[in-house]
């Protein structure tokens, strides 16, 4: 089956269900938005981030899934690492990265970075073919890199503002541009090869578990450098989710500059012949002209 072709069953698979679900995310939205609103009103003069006019409320939400990570997430992450070996984790890792690739690559061409997502689709290619369905990355090892992208950060390519910052239950930080492109994003997993519930929640929990065993090390770091660690991940999803990279990484040859122009070094800069320098030493200097006599 070709990347193309892949790409194919995933858009196609994201018609009734994707737009109930971007309908719900809409009403999720509104319904926070009153509620923020009026919570920001009821804080009368406190300061807040520009960017989090729903703080409040993030904050709540963040401590609820910061309880439900300790408590159930993290342990099974912890176990599964401990149980699983670590070449059946690699394999499970990149099988799911090569599924996201597609949508990356998908993704790439909506935002008009073509080199970007041929160089993606490659990848792809060769991970679905010489790396067994994508359990293995080949690709990285030929050079070709993961440039992940998602709906969020296409619609951000072409002007649509983050919106105000958000937190979700289970799903963590977002914001109201993201959480619109949040049916789609998930929509695009493993669990398009699947067609029972209890299969596509198995494939949605391996992957979450297999998620959040790469985080297990970042964590603890988190846990003590960070004074606000809610603080901490805000600023940092932010910033993460509105950089723009330039793809033009290679130099462009200018032929006014880079032309004969370059090769000859223009005459004001050329250093004196130093034979005639010489010559012109040796001989004695002329005497001035007289005026003529009348």
């Amino acid at each position: 089956m070709s990347v193309w072709a892949m790409i194919s069953i995933a858009v196609s698979s994201l018609s009734r269900r994707a737009a109930q679900g971007l309908r719900m995310t809409v009403l999720a939205v509104v319904m926070l938005a009153l509620g923020g609103q009026a919570m920001a009103q009821a804080a009368g003069g406190q300061q807040a981030d520009p960017r989090d006019p729903w703080e409040h409320w993030n904050r709540k939400v963040f401590s609820f899934n910061e309880s439900l990570d300790q408590h159930i997430l993290k342990p099974t992450a912890e176990a599964y690492t401990q149980v699983v070996p670590s070449m059946v984790r690699t394999g499970v890792n990149n099988f799911f990265g090569n599924v996201s690739d597609i949508w990356s690559a998908f993704n790439l061409m909506l935002q008009g970075r073509v080199r970007l997502g041929a160089l993606q689709s490659m990848r792809v290619v060769f991970n679905s073919t010489f790396g067994v369905f994508g359990l293995a990355d080949v690709s990285t090892k030929m050079g070709l890199e993961r440039n992940s992208e998602d709906l969020g950060k296409t619609l951000g390519r072409w002007g649509f503002s983050a919106g105000p910052y958000v937190v979700w239950p289970l799903l963590g930080p977002s914001s109201v541009r993201d959480t619109a492109a949040l049916p789609l994003d998930f929509s695009v997993s493993p669990s398009l090869f699947v067609s029972t519930w209890p299969e596509k929640t198995a494939v949605y929990g391996l992957g979450l578990v297999d998620y959040r065993s790469g985080l297990l090390q970042a964590g603890n770091m988190l846990e003590d450098i960070a004074l606000d660690k809610y603080t901490f991940i805000r600023d940092a999803y932010l910033q993460r989710r509105n950089i723009y990279r330039d793809d033009d990484d290679f130099e462009v040859i200018d032929p006014v500059s880079d032309g004969a122009g370059k090769d000859k070094p223009a005459e004001a800069d050329m250093p004196a012949n130093t034979s005639d320098q010489a010559n012109q030493a040796d001989q004695p200097a002329q005497p001035a002209a007289t005026p003529p006599e009348h």
